[in-house]
């Protein structure tokens, strides 16, 4: 990862990495990667914060990728203490005895490359010459506390269901005075809009389609779709290997019900989740929009969500049909919410506008899962299949009741 003003810049080189990772050990490298980054611009506010995250989840993408050849999705409590063994004993050629940026514009090939000379420990000289590497105690615990907060937020995003990095942080030489700050154990808010704050969104979106139905019927059918199927934005971004397209709303043949089809999900998960009244009217406004029948044949082809517009740079380049990816769906939800938390603003409603902005995409499916539960009184089982949830315990998260009764 590049430094804070040049993150968001592809980087061919980074992109050439991963896809053979992906290739050859670890099959979600790509997307972990595209996680961490998320996490990191979501620090992008700190200067000093995203530095230091930097450093560390890179010294530990490194080493599960390149060094025990593993996703970061599957680290368990062992793992995490062999990581951190390691990191008190790198090897030698991963030690420099000065600091060097991790990346250099190289002028022969026009742009920014990763710095030979880096490396991601830093030891000392001695009169000899040879460089010393020794990690204190407090270092460690530092470097568990930035993966805690790591691991959090994967949990959020429900692609993890443990913190390795509390769980060691709990126990022996790495146990922390201020753990529950430290690790957010005690935070038990999950990011959900309020039904005012949905109301907003929704409404926005609407207005948003009918000003500039070019460029926002796609936002308003995103967001109706995300909320209402409580979907991760991984499970509708195209990648390599996934490119979503309408046929994935499927007609069962005994009952004549709508679901969507999910083909591979967390974990390698496949399920359908049921398609609502209110959904499939909005499927049928976005194909209406698109020239399209009025719902998708059983092997239709047309992507889910197309580019408005050539892409200019990347893998994709100069594709004009591609699915959307993970970041230009964020780049629309973003200002969607931002458009929205204005008008809720300009309406009195200041707090909620400001909780509105912290909103994530993947608010949407916490609001969706929360409000079928609170406000529809869905049973917990089905929310529990629609949303891919391992454990009844992991949907009951989401039930308020008791708290907002107290």
């Amino acid at each position: 990862f590049d430094s804070l003003d040049r993150l968001d810049e592809p980087n061919a080189i980074v992109n050439a990495y991963i896809t053979r990772i992906a290739a050859d050990a670890v099959p979600d490298a790509g997307l972990v990667y595209e996680y961490t980054w998320d996490w990191l611009m979501e620090n992008r506010y700190s200067p000093n914060n995203y530095k230091s995250y930097r450093s560390e989840v890179t010294t530990f993408l490194h080493w599960c990728f390149d060094v025990a050849e593993m996703s970061v999705l599957d680290v368990k409590r062992s793992h995490l203490s062999q990581f951190i063994d390691w990191c008190s004993n790198p090897p030698g050629h991963l030690v420099a005895h000065h600091n060097s940026p991790q990346f250099v514009f190289d002028k022969q090939l026009a742009e920014r490359v990763p710095n030979p000379r880096w490396r991601p420990f830093t030891g000392q000289r001695t009169d000899s010459g040879e460089v010393v590497y020794r990690i204190s105690s407090t270092a460690l615990k530092t470097k568990l506390a930035v993966l805690s907060t790591f691991f959090g937020y994967l949990i959020n995003e429900e692609v993890m269901e443990r913190n390795p990095a509390m769980m060691l942080m709990k126990a022996g030489r790495f146990k922390l005075g201020a753990q529950s700050r430290t690790s957010g154990e005690d935070d038990e808010q999950l990011k959900a809009f309020t039904e005012l704050q949905w109301g907003y969104v929704i409404d926005e979106a609407r207005c948003m389609a009918e000003e500039t139905p070019d460029e926002h019927e796609r936002t308003l059918m995103m967001v109706s779709l995300m909320y209402s199927c409580y979907l991760r934005i991984s499970e509708v971004s195209g990648r390599p290997g996934y490119s979503p397209v309408m046929s994935q709303f499927r007609r069962d043949p005994k009952t004549g019900v709508w679901g969507f089809f999910i083909p591979e999900s967390k974990g390698g998960k496949r399920r359908t989740v049921a398609v609502s009244n209110a959904l499939l009217a909005a499927l049928k406004r976005y194909r209406a929009f698109l020239g399209l029948s009025a719902l998708p044949a059983p092997d239709e082809q047309v992507p889910l969500f197309v580019r408005h517009r050539k892409t200019g740079h990347g893998r994709e380049q100069g594709l004009i049909n591609a699915n959307l990816g993970d970041r230009q769906i964020r780049d629309c939800l973003q200002l969607l919410f931002g458009r929205a938390a204005d008008r809720a603003e300009q309406d009195g409603f200041t707090h909620d506008a400001a909780e509105m902005r912290a909103m994530t995409p993947h608010s949407l499916r916490h609001t969706g899962i929360s409000h079928d539960i609170n406000l529809h009184r869905r049973p917990l089982s089905h929310v529990q299949t629609d949303a891919g949830h391992d454990s009844i315990d992991t949907t009951s998260r989401y039930l308020h009741t008791t708290r907002t009764e107290r």
